[in-house]
């Protein structure tokens, strides 16, 4: 791919360009900026629709924007502000819907993304540079795009990306699932995998939260729910101005407990079924985890003992019944073809940055600990950076916040060296100068390890 290097004053002169194309001296907002842009649309050869808007002084960069698990339509921008922001910096904005059959659309969005950009590319020639931007599953897509080895891309921006893949999220919520099901409904047969229709997936996810919820009336049910949520890497902070405090374990559990049955288990159960689907059958497995070292490799492993201790349970025991009564295997074929579509390998062909906010209840902050250390045995850590935004929420940043690490990203590919672009500090400067009316939220973070992850303690390798 042909590549430039751009100044940074090129994105500061955009806005004026737009605003001059229109006939006039006078700055020009977001908002009008993008009425000066032009639409295009399309169909893929696989059914896959695909979209594209560029403005009138495009700046010659083409982002590629991939969407996250969500219903099979085009987007080629997060949300409406940052679209708005990213045209009148003069961006051109592409993506597509991805195919079917299900929501866990990884066997084809690479693909589709790829055929999207060079359909684009017929309609408006061949950008200057292309960024694979990435939010949520899409950040997982925007990973493998990383690893294209034709160079379709020529750096990555994930955003709440599910880098750590398919197989770990199955595998660590189903550690999370299988502790709520035989820790607080021990009397209940609650289907935990293998959904053969979405009315299975319901009937588990009633289940599940109707046990949670009744358990959260007694300390015991309260130490219980936050073992289960450590297992599945649940923060700690999931609404209010403020994390609790770091010692206020039962402020911390009400947190982990409102998440479960708000959109966690909603979307662990029904989000289980589509992948599931995709993979042809079930890709994780309990069988021989250790649930004890699970619990020990977690950042939460204070407050559930202290927990246990007020509530005068015996975790050991606990512990002891997961580990020995945990009986799901893996069908090896799912494992197989979740490993071929759904997860990164950790070499990186193009820089790449990633950031999360530091309590995501969805994709959990860890998963970036653990793709760290995939591409770190690639040998590409020189590659990747990452950056965290002190925060509650799944894919929960202002505008600002996305568009300075966007342009971090940039003065990596700009100058071949990252400097310290996708620093808090730089990227809090960035995001103010964006927008001067907000505090952007960058922090020193980092990300705790993934836990349940494949490779991690209790589960250091693949059980069929």
């Amino acid at each position: 791919m042909h590549r430039t290097r751009r100044k940074w004053s090129s994105r500061i002169m955009a806005a004026a360009v737009i605003a001059l194309a229109a006939g006039g001296v006078t700055s020009m907002g977001p908002a009008q900026a993008a009425t000066q842009s032009r639409s295009y649309t399309g169909t893929l050869s696989d059914g896959a629709d695909w979209m594209a808007d560029v403005p009138a002084a495009w700046n010659g960069t083409l982002i590629l924007f991939s969407h996250g698990y969500s219903a099979l339509q085009a987007q080629d921008a997060p949300d409406p502000a940052t679209k708005q922001q990213l045209l009148a910096e003069g961006y051109a904005l592409a993506g597509s819907s991805y195919s079917g059959p299900s929501l866990w659309a990884l066997q084809s969005a690479v693909k589709d993304q790829f055929a999207s950009l060079r359909a684009v590319q017929d309609k408006i020639g061949r950008p200057q540079r292309t960024i694979a931007w990435g939010r949520s599953m899409g950040g997982l897509v925007s990973a493998l795009e990383t690893q294209d080895p034709r160079h379709q891309v020529d750096g990555t921006l994930t955003t709440c990306g599910l880098v750590g893949g398919a197989l770990n999220l199955n595998n660590y919520q189903l550690d999370g699932e299988y502790a709520a099901s035989r820790l607080l409904a021990p009397e209940q047969k609650i289907q935990l995998v293998d959904y053969r229709t979405p009315q299975q997936a319901s009937t588990a996810l009633d289940a599940l939260n109707k046990a949670t919820s009744a358990a959260q009336d007694s300390p015991q049910g309260r130490a219980r729910i936050a073992l289960a949520a450590a297992l599945i890497n649940e923060p700690t902070w999931y609404s209010g101005q403020a994390a609790p405090d770091p010692h206020d374990y039962a402020a911390q559990e009400a947190q982990q407990e409102q998440t479960l049955v708000g959109p966690g288990f909603s979307r662990y159960v029904t989000g289980r079924q589509q992948i599931e689907l995709a993979a042809g059958g079930n890709s994780a497995y309990t069988a021989g985890v250790d649930y004890r070292a699970l619990l020990n490799s977690s950042s939460h492993t204070a407050e559930v003992r202290a927990l246990y201790r007020q509530a005068g349970l015996d975790l050991n025991a606990d512990l002891s019944t997961l580990t020995r009564d945990a009986d799901i295997h893996a069908d090896p074929r799912a494992v197989a073809s979740l490993t071929r579509t759904s997860m990164a390998t950790g070499h990186l062909g193009v820089p790449e940055l990633d950031i999360h906010t530091t309590d995501d209840q969805l994709v959990p902050v860890e998963q970036e600990n653990w793709y760290a250390q995939r591409v770190a045995r690639a040998g590409d850590s020189h590659l990747l950076r990452q950056a965290y935004v002190q925060g509650t929420g799944h894919c929960a940043f202002q505008s600002a916040e996305q568009i300075a690490a966007l342009h971090a990203l940039e003065h990596r590919l700009d100058t071949g060296r990252w400097d310290n672009a996708a620093q808090p500090t730089e990227l809090n400067a960035a995001a103010t100068a964006l927008n001067p009316g907000t505090a952007p939220r960058y922090a020193p973070f980092h990300a705790p390890r993934l836990v349940g992850g494949l490779g991690e303690p209790g589960r250091d390798r693949l059980r069929y």
